[in-house]
């Protein structure tokens, strides 16, 4: 299992922008051109990258589809796409158009059968965000916490063919907090599947402590990168 590093590139009206914590008001635009910034990782070294349409993820459905479609265009690199991600078309159109996977966040909770059609469809395709908030599940655009604890959602799907979990620590997203590193291992203990860390990404020693995890493959850098933090081609080096 291949530990990697996925640069983020969160849209919000066409433009890249950093959220503090999930709050749409709390956003730092970091690019006008989402295409110019993905080429911009792939030069650096980045051979995935995790996009996210955050209007999508309030409005239930794709609100950034053109600035996806402009990445998808500018790079060779695998691009994973979620925001608002929510029905068989949506999830069956963006893999028709070259995304490498799809994450599914709201959809795991809310129609857990739709996701284990499409992983089933689709082996290795699918992603599920396992969205936290003191340990519960966080849904619609992390605007919603249910009761249900995040590890009773990831082993739904556990024999299901998903690729990974993706789970975030949504009160330390874009803070530069460091990784929720105990509650991330205590999930990769907890399940088969590989776990990728997110949220409050701030040092290369995270990227180290995070590998040594059995279970843990891979973490997203977002604000870190932007802000200067980490250089990215360090942190590859890191994840190497």
């Amino acid at each position: 299992m291949r530990f990697a590093v996925w640069p983020a590139i969160d849209l919000k009206q066409g433009k890249v922008v950093r959220l503090a914590e999930g709050d749409m008001a709390r956003a730092t635009v970091y690019a006008e051109d989402p295409a110019a910034q993905a080429r911009a990782f792939a030069q650096a070294g980045a051979d995935s990258l995790h996009v996210v349409d955050l209007d999508g993820a309030f409005a239930g459905e794709s609100r950034n589809a053109a600035a996806v479609e402009a990445i998808l265009a500018a790079t060779d690199a695998a691009v994973q796409v979620g925001g608002g991600i929510r029905t068989r078309a949506a999830i069956d159109r963006w893999l028709a158009l070259g995304v490498a996977r799809v994450i599914l966040g709201t959809a795991a909770l809310a129609d857990p059968g739709l996701v284990r059609a499409a992983a089933r469809d689709h082996p290795g395709r699918i992603v599920v965000a396992v969205d936290a908030r003191d340990g519960r599940v966080a849904t619609g655009g992390w605007a919603d916490i249910s009761d249900m604890p995040v590890a009773d959602l990831a082993r739904r799907f556990e024999d299901a063919g998903v690729a990974a979990l993706l789970f975030t620590d949504v009160g330390r997203d874009g803070l530069l907090k460091g990784v929720n590193l105990e509650a991330t291992a205590a999930l990769a203990r907890a399940v088969s599947l590989p776990v990728i860390a997110s949220g409050g990404l701030a040092s290369l020693a995270e990227i180290a402590a995070l590998k040594a995890v059995p279970g843990i493959a891979g973490v997203i850098a977002g604000r870190a990168l932007y802000d200067g933090r980490i250089a990215l081609a360090d942190a590859l080096a890191a994840a190497r």
